[in-house]
């Protein structure tokens, strides 16, 4: 009987089974696929790039692109327009951005140049953009003044929100805006506002408001009246000595100030003169001798 041939195992070895195991799991044939290469691309990236050489050469290369694109006339602002300002205020934005042109779009900073504009004192609002034409456009709203604020700087121009538009310096040349005084009247613009639209009947006498102690109001009128309101409710202090005099024209008399700072007590101050001349009345009424 003669000696049988010896077959080769069929099963697969241990470390050929694990392998085909590992090849039938999704994120073991996702890491082979992608993950290695991905590794093996980093890793020589960065070796290249640890080369100073090489790292100057991209930098060189990327500031030269950069440079031509830029530089292409379709991005080049050749001019600056300045709209919504007066010819005094768009000098000054004109100063205050000295731009070279012709300047590559990419090297302006809007938003700062925008800040710049806006710290001006007559600028309420300002927004700049790059228009059709490669024009620089600053579109401006300009602040309006609406009252002279005397103060110990001088005349200065405020706006309705009391606001500094800019200084005044010659009251002629603002005789359509009513003047107002003290420390700290520029934070009440409004409620002047609101007085002087009260005292429209009074608009012949008026002189102005005078700030008192950083409380209340003082109505100036000429022959150097005043009507004295108080802390509170003022428009409705004022309103009521309008009405006392259209009824009995109370401030055509000699009169020195109307006292409304306690409105349950009005107080009526008359001139030297008018007192002396009540003096004389009273003591001829009683019979007493005249000096």
């Amino acid at each position: 009987m003669s000696q049988m041939t010896a077959r080769p195992d069929p099963a697969p070895s241990r470390l050929k089974y694990r392998m085909e195991r590992l090849m039938l799991t999704p994120l073991f044939r996702l890491l082979l696929r992608f993950g290695v290469p991905c590794l093996l691309t980093f890793g020589i990236a960065s070796w290249w790039l640890s080369v100073d050489e090489n790292r100057m050469k991209i930098i060189d290369t990327y500031a030269d692109l950069r440079s031509q694109v830029e530089s292409r006339p379709e991005f080049m602002v050749n001019m600056m327009a300045v709209d919504g300002a007066s010819d005094l205020v768009a000098d000054g934005i004109r100063q205050m951005l000295p731009l070279d042109f012709p300047i590559s779009s990419f090297d302006l900073d809007l938003e700062a140049m925008r800040a710049t504009v806006v710290s001006l004192d007559p600028v309420k609002a300002a927004r700049l953009y790059v228009r059709q034409g490669n024009v620089l456009q600053v579109d401006v709203v300009e602040r309006i003044p609406v009252v002279l604020w005397r103060n110990e700087q001088g005349l200065q121009l405020l706006d309705d929100e009391g606001y500094l538009v800019g200084p005044a310096f010659v009251r002629a040349d603002w005789p359509e805006l009513p003047l107002i005084v003290g420390e700290g009247a520029d934070a009440y613009v409004t409620e002047a506002l609101d007085l002087i639209a009260a005292a429209e009947p009074l608009s012949a006498r008026f002189r102005g408001l005078v700030r008192m102690g950083e409380r209340r109001w003082d109505v100036v009128l000429d022959r150097e009246q005043r009507i004295l309101l108080p802390e509170t409710d003022a428009v409705q202090a004022l309103e009521r000595v309008i009405a006392m005099d259209q009824a009995d024209d109370m401030l055509e008399r000699d009169l020195m100030a109307v006292d409304l700072r306690l409105p349950q007590r009005p107080t009526l101050r008359m001139t030297d003169g008018a007192v002396q001349e009540l003096q004389r009345i009273r003591a001829i009424e009683a019979g007493e001798p005249l000096e």
